[in-house]
């Protein structure tokens, strides 16, 4: 009798002690559900489930209305005894259709997409888990809203909306990405990102000024990585994943490994990934013009253009890369959560492929041009306080120092000079954030931040011969760049169906920059900027039903000139040298967004956006003239003068749609369609197409998914660019583009058909398998330098734990 008192006293105070632990789990198989998002309706308190699918819920007391958010699933509204009456064990049904997507970062607040007037997607770690992309930017590609352009195979440029590089913002965790030498020209940073250890991926569309500052003009590319998961109870929560990779159009070969570790108040999370990446294989069926005929090689001292045994495989054009991040999560209370990150990532170096194609008199121009090892650094420190006083509700706080650094390595066909130009930035930031609900129907987002930029070039010129190297001119002059800004957004719930969202940022920018003149005869030696721009949105959202939502916003945004706008020299197309422009000021952009979706029975969603964006004062390149001369020797040959300036206004109109169709036993329909159409004004008063307007592309997908089974068959295409359709500076490269019947350069249209399957072989382990171009057709995507692969076969294994 005494011990089965005992036994009932400790199941007791067990059920009291974890009454306040829920676990999560999907109705059919009933595995337990990662990353679901619980959060209380009228306070700023949320948590997300760990990788046992379990969450501390205790600070949801007495709560009335507790919103039960995942991806894929049903969402669910339930108050807090009601789950008590469920034992706190809780089966979410896989999805119906919702026009609730849950977004946490992209706004830097957690709210749903019916609040905010603009249109964002959110990319998965379970949909990265199918798809297997090999690098971050892939990883952007797989959502069918993202067009990805390629110089090189270590590469990827994100188009949005008519607009890329540095008219784009990238966010790790908050903290913009972006430097002050982010060029017009296309960019690779991307790639440092791991997409192994990226929890979430979202994109917003259209200006994000108000939010993020600078650059934030065609969208926001932002990315979560892995969050200290704290354990719910009295034991060590212990997690991780392995994962090996093998494809077969690179060699690729790639390993992963985290692990969390969590207490009640502690925890940690460390990660790695190497990666390793063959010569590229392009696809058999295609242009002529795309194939790898010959290359260039080193032998005893001379370069030897050497016939390439496989004119499908581009060569140069591998390279590997490595990944590491730790994490350190300490939550003393419910009140505060203290974080600290640390990533680092580096590449090899690698060949920017589309100056490996380039020929002069008949010959390759280039003996040898490869970017030397992208490494970046970062510590970031965050402080968030859940408090209800009269300032705020829930307060952030991010201290974070980046380090960059990024070299070209260039050499003429048999020249013993070799040109390097490294370039090395220190990023320092602080960002403050406040959110405070005035009333029931009234939010205040309000904050500010501080960036600075040291930027740091040196050009060294190498005679292989000897050896002997001596001081060249420098990409950019040494500066630094620095950005202050104060914020305000305000959300307003007009009635259960209208929210008004309004927001306002004065941002003011210094740059400070100095020449040598050892090399170019500059007119000065050295620019400073000091000015400021005023941004501001304010858009509707109106949901009549559960079932549609309609949207519609305007907003501004701007791009301050930054050291690669101001200072840059460099050969930006044959025969032609930018130099600087001291007198550059910012650009503005103004948007108009109208958004539909609307659900249909559970079993179809149709969503469409039709958007207008205006680019004033933009920063183009255009003719220019240096001490009064039009052409300078440059590079050993005579260069036409260009330099950045405001010079020009350009405009992009489009449509973005999708559809989404739920079918009988397991299967699905969905489609992503993007069309976009852009112009700019050239020096003579005419209009050109917009080099960032892609043709129209898109993807669609048949799914099925069963217990453990889950498989996808899916094409992705995008239409032509005639030779006429081209954008003036593009029709001069004819040397990554096919070759029409009147000799002209132009973009084919192109389609791959593909296939992923990933099954659960056990709790712990799952396959995946891939096959991509499945036709193996040889393409380029728009603007890109590189063949895109071939037919490729791919295979993962994951362990986890």
């Amino acid at each position: 009798m005494k011990k089965k008192f005992f036994i009932s006293v400790f199941a007791f105070l067990s059920f009291l002690s974890f009454s306040q632990v829920i676990t999560v789990r999907d109705n059919e198989t009933l595995s337990p559900l990662e990353m679901v998002t619980i959060k209380c309706e009228n306070t700023k308190i949320y948590t997300t489930t760990n990788s046992k699918g379990r969450a501390d819920i205790s600070s949801f007391k007495k709560a009335e209305k507790i919103e039960i958010r995942c991806l894929g699933y049903k969402t669910l509204v339930i108050s807090y005894n009601d789950l008590k009456m469920k034992n706190f064990e809780l089966l979410m049904l896989p999805s119906i259709l919702t026009v609730d997507p849950v977004v946490i970062s992209a706004t830097k607040t957690s709210q749903l997409s019916t609040e905010v007037p603009s249109r964002i997607v959110s990319i998965s770690a379970k949909t990265v888990k199918l798809q297997n992309p090999q690098t971050a930017a892939d990883l952007l590609g797989i959502s069918g809203k993202v067009f990805i352009q390629k110089s090189q195979q270590g590469g990827g440029s994100p188009m949005i909306r008519g607009f890329a590089t540095n008219r784009l913002l990238y966010t790790i965790d908050g903290i913009r990405m972006n430097t002050a030498i982010f060029r017009a020209g296309n960019i690779q940073n991307v790639i440092s990102l791991d997409p192994f250890a990226t929890e979430n991926t979202e994109v917003f569309f259209g200006p994000g000024s108000v939010i993020y500052g600078s650059d934030a003009v065609g969208g926001v590319m932002s990315f979560r990585t892995l969050t200290p998961q704290l354990s719910v109870d009295s034991l060590i929560l212990v997690s991780g994943n392995a994962v090996l990779r093998y494809s077969t159009s690179n060699n690729e070969k790639t390993g992963h490994f985290d692990v969390n570790l969590g207490w009640k108040k502690w925890a940690l999370v460390s990660s790695i990934s190497s990666f390793e990446f063959g010569d590229l294989k392009m696809g058999s069926h295609g242009p002529d013009e795309y194939l790898r005929n010959v290359f260039v090689q080193r032998q005893d001292s001379i370069d030897v253009i050497v016939t390439n045994k496989d004119n499908r495989i581009q060569n140069p054009s591998g390279y590997s890369q490595i990944n590491l991040m730790q994490k350190i999560r300490f939550r003393p209370s419910e009140k505060w959560d203290f974080q600290y990150g640390f990533h680092y990532s580096e590449t090899s170096e690698y060949s920017r492929y589309d100056r490996h194609v380039r020929y002069k008199n008949g010959l390759p121009r280039y003996g040898e041009w490869n970017y030397g090892p992208q490494i970046w650094m970062m510590n970031l420190i965050s402080v968030t306080s859940f408090s209800e006083n009269s300032f705020y509700d829930e307060l952030s706080i991010k201290a974070a120092q980046q380090f960059f650094e990024e070299s070209r390595i260039s050499r003429d066909l048999n020249n013993n000079t070799r040109e390097t130009r490294l370039e090395k930035v220190d990023a320092y930031s602080l960002n403050l954030d406040l959110s405070k609900s005035i009333n029931s129907k009234n939010e205040l987002n309000y904050g500010a931040e501080i960036v600075s930029n040291i930027v740091k070039s040196i050009g060294i010129d190498t005679d292989i011969s000897s050896g002997e190297e001596i001081a060249g001119p420098a990409r950019y002059p040494n500066s630094t760049w620095g950005s202050y800004a104060l914020f305000a957004s305000d959300r307003y719930k007009f009635s259960e169906k209208i929210r008004l969202v309004s927001g306002l940022r004065y941002n003011f920018f210094s740059l400070n920059a100095k020449f040598d003149t050892a090399f170019y005869p500059f007119p000065f030696t050295e620019a400073n900027l000091n000015k400021g721009s005023l941004t501001g949105s304010l858009g509707m959202v109106y949901k009549p039903t559960e079932k549609w939502v309609v949207n519609i916003g305007i907003a501004s945004g701007f791009r301050t000139p930054n050291v690669d706008d101001l200072g840059k020299v460099f050969d930006s197309e044959p025969g032609s040298v930018t130099v600087p422009n001291p007198d550059l000021t910012s650009e503005n952009v103004y948007n108009l967004d109208f958004g539909i979706a609307k659900v249909f029975s559970d079993w179809l969603k149709l969503d469409f956006t039709v958007y207008y964006t205006l680019l004033d004062n933009a920063m183009v390149r255009r003719d220019y003239t240096l001490n009064g001369l039009d052409s300078i020797v440059y590079a050993g040959e005579m260069s036409k003068v260009q330099a950045v300036q405001n010079a020009a206004k350009a405009n992009v109109y489009g449509l973005q749609a999708g559809v989404e169709i739920k079918l009988p036993l397991g299967f699905g329909f969905s489609s992503d369609f993007n069309y976009q159409k852009g112009e700019e004004e050239m020096d003579d008063g005419t209009v050109s197409p917009s080099r960032h307007a892609p043709p129209t592309y898109g993807i669609s997908r048949i799914s099925f998914k069963k217990e453990n089974l889950e498989m996808q068959f899916y094409a992705v295409y995008s239409d032509s660019k005639t030779f006429e359709e081209l954008p003036e500076e593009e029709k001069g490269k004819d040397y990554i583009y096919a070759i029409d019947n009147d000799g002209n350069p132009w973009s084919p249209a192109w389609v791959t058909l593909n296939f992923k399957a990933m099954y659960k072989l056990s709790d712990q382990l799952t396959l995946s398998v891939g096959l991509e171009n499945i036709t193996d057709r040889r393409y380029r995507p728009y603007s890109s330098g590189i063949v895109a692969p071939g037919r490729n076969f791919l295979i993962s294994l994951r362990a986890g734990f």
